[in-house]
């Protein structure tokens, strides 16, 4: 039994969680539209060029969780799972999932986005182990603050060691997917990397080295 690890946005899903939320928040309503919509649009773009920096985005994207009541989370996010979520989650990624859960395998979804974001969506998938970046609570609130280490770049492979110490689990065998070349310090780690509809860095690389590529959302 290996480790069959996933990335969530742009892997898993037909679509960036993270950035989908916020766009959700500016069309009910709930931020300020025009300049949250712009600012989400910029990390979102140097998230993809390599240069975010995780920390500023943390701030911005996690300011909402505390002004919201938890009882209107739980509705928006509802909501956002229905209208936004569901039609990202495709057939074929559900088979991925699924073929190495008949295989036996454990199955472990890693992810940059927040924690509040993606453990419904891991439940959609039928994976029980999820690491993601963990916003900051006290007293039942958000104080938009990260608690640890950001799952984001060198911080993935820091989260999963971790983890596999917990779990008394190793990287034997093990199979990572994903879309984005800031997942290349943990796609070097796995004995089975693999990109899916990668970004043109990560293409590139993974013709380099040799990696399979893998079409879950695209006609190519």
């Amino acid at each position: 039994m290996a480790l069959a690890i996933f990335d969530l946005d742009n892997t898993l899903l037909a679509g960036d969680s993270d950035y989908l939320w916020g766009k959700f928040l500016v069309d009910r309503g709930e931020v300020d539209g025009e300049v949250y919509e712009s600012t989400n649009r910029r990390f979102y773009d140097d998230y993809k060029a390599g240069r975010l920096d995780i920390y500023a985005f943390l701030k911005f994207s996690m300011e909402p969780l505390t002004r919201l009541t938890t009882d209107r989370l739980a509705e928006l996010h509802n909501q956002y799972m229905r209208e936004i979520i569901q039609p990202l989650v495709s057939a074929d990624a559900l088979a991925l999932v699924d073929k190495h859960r008949q295989r036996g395998d454990t199955l472990l979804i890693i992810t940059a986005t927040n924690h509040f974001i993606t453990a419904p969506i891991a439940t959609v998938f039928g994976i029980e182990h999820l690491l993601a970046t963990d916003p900051e609570i006290i007293d039942g609130r958000y104080t938009g603050n990260v608690a640890g280490t950001p799952c984001y770049q060198d911080g993935k492979v820091i989260r999963l060691q971790a983890w596999l110490a917990e779990h008394d689990q190793n990287l034997d065998g093990s199979w990572f997917y994903s879309d984005s070349h800031n997942d290349l310090p943990l796609l070097t780690k796995v004995d089975h990397p693999i990109v899916v509809d990668p970004d043109d860095t990560l293409r590139q690389h993974a013709q380099d080295q040799g990696w399979p590529l893998l079409h879950l959302h695209n006609d190519e």
